[in-house]
């Protein structure tokens, strides 16, 4: 099964910050798209070794007022 999350990414100073809100998960990189793949690659390393009871405190949809 596939999700899909949110990834938002801005420039602070001279790397590349990229957030995933429904995780909080967050990684960097020197320009958008190595921001992009290292945070898709700790999204990843996240299912891979979270418990899941983590997963599922993590995934529970929220409402944002």
């Amino acid at each position: 099964m596939r999700k899909q999350f949110t990834a938002i990414i801005h420039e602070e100073d001279d790397v590349y910050v990229s957030l995933c809100p429904e995780l909080d998960i967050a990684s960097q990189g020197i320009n958008i798209e190595e921001a992009k793949d290292n945070l898709k690659e700790a999204v990843e390393l996240f299912f891979e070794c979270a418990s899941m009871a983590e997963i599922k405190h993590r995934t529970v949809k929220f409402t944002i007022v």
